[in-house]
């Protein structure tokens, strides 16, 4: 079976691409950069997902075609709206028409738990257009498909525009941690090695044609999260909470009422929070350091000194 992962550079895209590898998948990433993590079993394909007449190359002769490509970030799509549209909508619209043509067996779309919500803006309303638009492609072509919505992720590979990721980084280089709001949003946090496990469990016949939740099985606050990771730098870090800025976000639930209801697939093993996050503390902390490290401790060079 190939498959074929749009995206497949990016934070989560990379590790979806690692899972349908280990699995036994042939796998091909197309994105518009070069991959950092690119197995010697994966294949790579430079291009945008707008140029229609190279996806459709791409997509020939692949079972399954995973859409991770577009503005995935609520504040961004916020501030490129027209952007957003046109990667988004316009962007999964063109892989949709190159997976029919193609007949792939399975089109695979990232959405989002905000499609739920009122909040979210732009990336929202992107992202329920894309549902609908994946449903009419079932409704009118047959094509199969299944939707996952994805909690917050965390975990290795994250850049600055991951929430969780921009917090370690801050604490790590400023020594403090400022969030704008009171801390009292709750969230479900998923390390991106279980949501990429998730990813591929989901092409059994069982989840075709559905829409599948996939987020962490342990609720925390954003303030305890902040302070968790505030004991793990050695209480070293300033927590502040700022004034509210614009209302993007959801606080406890992003569930409003919708009348078609996802399927939540919850692993047997999962990593647990906790030691993810120290794991992502880790990783931050090499991005950072240049220097070789060992159980976390800088190995000086004594010649240099």
């Amino acid at each position: 079976m190939k498959a074929i992962v749009f995206g497949g550079s990016g934070f989560l895209g990379s590790h979806v691409a690692d899972a349908l590898d280990d699995a036994g998948y042939k796998v091909v990433i197309y994105d518009i950069k070069p991959s950092a993590h690119l197995r010697k079993a994966q294949s790579m394909i430079t291009g945008d997902i707008l140029d229609q007449k190279k996806v459709e190359a791409a997509v020939k002769n692949c079972d399954i075609v995973y859409n991770f490509a577009g503005i995935a970030d609520i504040d961004e799509a916020s501030k490129r709206p027209l952007e957003s549209v046109k990667c988004n909508i316009l962007g999964n619209s063109i892989l949709l028409e190159a997976a029919r043509k193609a007949g792939a067996k399975r089109f695979v779309f990232a959405s989002s738990l905000y499609v739920y919500s009122k909040a979210g803006a732009f990336y929202r309303s992107t992202k329920q257009a894309c549902e609908l638009l994946i449903e009419n492609y079932h409704e009118v072509f047959n094509l199969p498909y299944t939707i996952l919505r994805y909690g917050s992720l965390y975990g290795p590979r994250a850049d600055d525009r991951n929430f969780i990721y921009n917090i370690i980084r801050q604490a790590l280089t400023q020594n403090r941690i400022s969030r704008h709001g009171d801390g009292e949003e709750i969230r479900e946090y998923i390390h991106v090695c279980d949501a990429a496990k998730g990813s591929v469990e989901i092409l059994s016949d069982e989840f075709v044609n559905q829409h599948v939740i996939l987020t962490g099985n342990q609720q925390m606050k954003v303030k305890d999260l902040f302070f968790m990771i505030r004991e793990m730098l050695g209480n070293n870090v300033k927590v502040e909470f700022l004034p509210s800025k614009e209302n993007t976000h959801y606080e406890i639930t992003p569930y409003s009422f919708a009348p078609k209801i996802g399927r939540r697939l919850i692993s047997k093993t999962y990593l647990d929070l906790s030691q993810g996050i120290l794991e992502s503390v880790y990783d931050a902390y090499k991005q950072i350091s240049p220097l070789p490290t060992c159980d976390g401790m800088v190995i000086k060079d004594k010649k240099k000194r």
